[in-house]
């Protein structure tokens, strides 16, 4: 069984219509059958069948098969022709039963049977005895409700399946994108103590003669600093692999190189520096290109050859990022609004870790004017 629920609004709907149905039947009388004796106590299996259909999601094994055997007892023990109610309840059943349970499973077997059993027992009951037509209806509705029931079953398996695969892809792509951010962000520490090192040793051999104390604690730091360098090394090896690119770190002192390689992709873009530029840390100034870059990237995706737009705004304490294209032409519309609407991407998922790592917001959609926007800021 997939899982079990509390009754919900659509259960009660049906459940309460069983019962209107089975009342107004039962007081009406039924068309091609004369009307029942101990009319109330039929009222009051029309009230408890209801109660079963209403709670039919939460044991509809258990329900099916104790509604199927004692109307086979009532038919064999008392027979006569069923009320239409009867019938499509024991239809309501199945269905859920086997939207519920595994097919090929015991309970799906036993329940099948039970409803045959039910359609068996009703079908030579009847008064007068059914005819071809009659056993044809029975049959036809039994198999329709029971085909209905797996298929509803196998959409909601493919459904929690797509779900699932949904959430391990986008696992997969913020841990692909926080170990790239990692390899990246060693680089850079990794760099850092090495120019630390090297200032430690020039430093050292700027010392007098009578410094020998300095000296040695000098000397001390600079093993220390390369010993730092030689470990953050071997594990920028573990986390690089073996296809892994170690060419120089980007910033935004990199971002003309990039807009040209953009441009020769098919994309207009135009460079906007807006404020003052100050120095940036290494690791927002390299996570500032990636988030660029990876939304012009996706706009040569989605939007194939436009305009876009990239404005990098200096404020005090805080860099932001903008990058605005004019969305596809009308040809690749249709393209463009099925792209813009994957918000899991693995683009998105990436700009915006490197967003949070900074404790930054980003933001991202589709424009009115069709376009689609990034927008990003990071504090200093």
């Amino acid at each position: 069984m997939l899982h079990r629920r509390s009754p919900t609004l659509v259960d009660w709907l049906v459940a309460v219509a069983v019962g209107l149905f089975a009342i107004a039947e039962e007081i009406g009388g039924r068309s091609m059958a004369p009307s029942r004796e101990h009319l109330p106590l039929w009222i009051a299996a029309g009230v408890v069948t209801a109660v079963g259909v209403l709670f039919r999601r939460h044991a509809p094994f258990a329900i099916l098969c104790v509604y199927s055997a004692l109307n086979v007892l009532l038919f064999v023990l008392a027979p006569q022709m069923a009320a239409a109610w009867q019938f499509y309840t024991e239809l309501v059943l199945l269905f859920t039963l086997l939207s519920e349970v595994r097919p090929g499973s015991v309970k799906a077997v036993t329940g099948m049977v039970a409803s045959g059993a039910y359609v068996v027992s009703m079908l030579a009951a009847s008064s007068p005895p059914a005819g071809w037509g009659d056993i044809a209806v029975a049959v036809v509705m039994s198999a329709i409700a029971a085909g209905a029931g797996l298929a509803v079953r196998r959409h909601r398996v493919i459904a929690a399946q797509a779900a699932e695969r949904g959430e391990l892809l986008a696992r997969e792509a913020v841990s692909e994108e926080r170990a790239r951010i990692a390899r990246e962000l060693h680089d850079i520490v990794a760099h850092s103590v090495s120019v630390m090192t090297m200032q430690t040793g020039g430093v050292r051999l700027m010392l007098r003669e009578d410094q020998e104390r300095e000296r040695q604690v000098l000397a001390s730091i600079e093993e220390t600093g390369r010993g730092a360098v030689d470990e953050l090394r071997r594990m920028l090896g573990l986390l690089r692999g073996p296809s892994a690119d170690s060419g120089p770190q980007a910033g935004l002192d990199r971002l003309d190189d990039l807009l040209d390689q953009v441009r020769a992709a098919g994309l207009d873009v135009a460079l906007e520096v807006r404020g003052d530029p100050v120095p940036l840390p290494a690791g927002l100034d390299l996570s500032a290109y990636r988030i660029v870059q990876e939304a012009l990237t996706n706009a040569l995706k989605h939007a194939g050859p436009t305009r876009a737009t990239v404005t990098v705004e200096h404020r005090p304490g805080e860099l932001h990022l903008e990058i605005v294209d004019l969305g596809p032409h009308e040809s690749r519309a249709r393209v463009r609004a099925r792209g813009a609407g994957q918000e899991g991407g693995h683009g998105l998922i990436g700009m915006r870790e490197r967003a949070a790592l900074f404790h930054g917001t980003l933001t991202a959609g589709p424009l009115a004017s069709g376009g689609f926007g990034v927008r990003a800021v990071l504090p200093l």
